[in-house]
């Protein structure tokens, strides 16, 4: 038992992905790959992505929405976790990151369950609501610009079905979140959605204590 979460130092971590980590082969190449490059620290952590793909079994979902892509990681994640008859619409601004989440996408037989649309999510999300899409999903995944983190959520909480998940990426914020002498924009956006969301009685949440932290929001 314990009081409270416990920290995960590295030899923990280590154990703790080697005993439970079941990931495809194509996922974790993909994974080796996206470390390599500049920005590879954007990519959400595997115990995530698997995190994540038992919550879409769990709810069954078939329609899923993603705000940042990246290199595609998590949509495999998802991707892999629907149904043959499921879908992911996939919102990114970046044709270079996401080319490369393509060709995994291909290689894994999913590509067929993966909508990517290039350009402002907040611009994607609303032509899905002005074409009569609200209440349409299941699951929300939200890894983007961290300003524009309370548009998103807004506009997810519209397209889900009663009983759908929003989840919320970078919600620890690497820590910083707790430190009140930081005032940059980002940490403060995110600081503002997690009360705005724990007061919101539109939804039910909890926030998870993995990678970065993952907020969730089931919209009731």
């Amino acid at each position: 038992m314990s009081t409270k979460t416990i920290q995960m130092e590295d030899a923990l971590h280590a154990y703790y992905l080697n005993a439970t980590l079941r990931e495809t082969e194509v996922q974790k190449r993909l994974r080796d790959e996206t470390a390599k490059l500049s920005h590879g620290h954007m990519q959400i952590s595997p115990e995530q992505g698997q995190f994540m793909a038992l919550l879409i079994e769990l709810m069954g979902a078939k329609k899923t929405l993603e705000i940042g892509t990246f290199t595609g990681y998590s949509a495999l994640c998802v991707a892999c976790a629907l149904p043959k008859d499921g879908r992911l619409i996939a919102c990114d601004v970046s044709e270079e990151w996401t080319s490369i989440g393509k060709r995994y996408w291909e290689e894994a037989g999913l590509a067929d369950r993966i909508d990517l649309r290039i350009g402002p999510a907040a611009k994607t999300l609303d032509r899905m609501i002005e074409n009569g899409e609200t209440g349409d999903f299941d699951f929300a995944f939200i890894d983007a610009d961290k300003l524009g983190y309370d548009g998103y959520y807004e506009q997810c909480l519209i397209l889900l079905r009663a009983g759908g998940l929003i989840a919320i990426d970078n919600t620890l914020w690497n820590g910083k979140i707790a430190d009140p002498a930081i005032v940059d924009e980002e940490t403060v956006a995110i600081r503002e959605l997690l009360e705005k969301v724990r007061d919101d009685q539109r939804v039910t949440s909890s926030l998870v204590p993995i990678g970065d932290g993952l907020l969730l929001a089931r919209k009731r």
